[in-house]
């Protein structure tokens, strides 16, 4: 019988493939290189349908941010995707839909990525039918959340606010707290004695830790976000700092007390990833649940080093190397409950050796 580390090194083997699986891989690959390394860690029984939402996910994405097409267009589009995901339209339909958008693209990967959505469809329908189920669930709330993205910015000219708090929760779990409840579903289903902690706990705590990914990226997307007539911060905590939305990129320094609590706010959902991966006992899967927290307590670190100044005018990033001695170390470790909560010490120490601005 094999032991846990010979499990482990075939995860970080490439084996045998079919040739669409191997395409599959190679377009995950080049679509997002991150996502990539976290997804190697996982038991096979995951990886399939967990790197075919991704991939749909990164599709309407593309639709959703296709420049040079107008915003009705865009939803409509996005709609008849979302009608294709759930069975509801052909795929003939949805190649015929996206044809205009495919050119548009400024990357190769993401024109691949536009091209290959009727094998992507095709896939889904040889899925069993659970799980099967729970992509289309997932991708039905994160088409809405994009959707409504594009419904309250449609005016890249005027620079936009969200309401309140609540609207910022709302974005955050319909593009990614639903996420995080899919992985919970997925892996109580696939993954024997997948957690310590029981379905419901640990579907609340994904649920966190998946909005928590998704306000950092909007805490490092922000200055890009604005130039776009985007600003994720809520307008009456602007309006209590006497702040207009178009007062944010030329005076950093007053928005610095809101960028600094919404990074605190960021930091402590985060300890909800760690105790969501802490839960964890199966280790290949710990490892890929855990990768995301690290990588985003270093980013917060950055931020929070840098400035809202600094953050706002480029965007910071973990460099490369970074993550690959995240990776490494898992992969040692076997991502012992040990290790994570040293690596995890070390993500959250304030230092400024490491910022990379790009």
């Amino acid at each position: 019988m094999r032991n846990e580390r010979d499990l482990w090194d075939e995860t970080m083997r490439v084996g045998s493939r079919t040739s669409t699986q191997l395409a599959q891989t190679t377009l995950l690959r080049s679509v997002s290189r991150s996502f990539y390394l976290s997804i190697r860690f996982l038991p096979a029984q995951l990886r399939e349908p967990i790197a075919l939402a991704y991939l749909l996910a990164r599709a309407t994405d593309s639709v959703a941010d296709t420049p040079g097409i107008s915003v009705p267009v865009r939803i409509e589009t996005l709609k008849m995707l979302s009608d294709g995901i759930q069975g509801k339209a052909s795929r003939d339909v949805v190649v015929d839909l996206i044809a205009s958008f495919v050119p548009l693209q400024e990357k190769t990967s993401e024109r691949q990525l536009l091209e290959s959505l009727p094998d992507c469809l095709g896939w889904l329908s040889q899925m069993e039918q659970a799980d099967r189920n729970d992509i289309r669930g997932v991708l039905e709330k994160i088409t809405h959340g994009q959707m409504l993205d594009l419904q309250r910015f449609d005016n890249p000219q005027e620079i936009r606010a969200l309401g309140t708090a609540a609207d910022l929760d709302e974005y955050t779990y319909l593009v990614a707290g639903c996420v995080g409840e899919f992985w919970t579903r997925l892996c109580f289903r696939h993954v024997q004695n997948f957690a310590r902690l029981s379905e419901d706990e640990m579907l609340a705590l994904g649920k966190r830790y998946g909005m928590t990914l998704q306000l950092i990226n909007v805490l490092r997307d922000a200055g890009s976000d604005l130039r776009a007539g985007r600003c994720y911060f809520p307008e009456y905590e602007l309006n209590a700092a006497h702040l207009a939305t178009s007062q944010i990129l030329s005076e950093p320094e007053r928005f610095q007390p809101i960028y600094r609590t919404w990074l605190e706010k960021a930091r402590a959902g985060l300890e909800c990833g760690m105790q969501y991966s802490r839960a964890i006992e199966n280790r290949r899967v710990r490892a890929a649940t855990v990768l995301p927290a690290l990588i985003g307590a270093r980013t917060l670190s950055l931020l929070a080093n840098a400035g809202a100044a600094a953050a706002l005018q480029c965007t910071i990033k973990v460099p490369r190397h970074e993550v690959r001695a995240m990776i490494l170390s898992l992969a040692i470790t076997l991502a012992s409950r040990k290790s994570i909560d040293a690596r995890w010490k070390r993500a959250n120490q304030k230092d400024s050796a490491s910022i990379a601005c790009i």
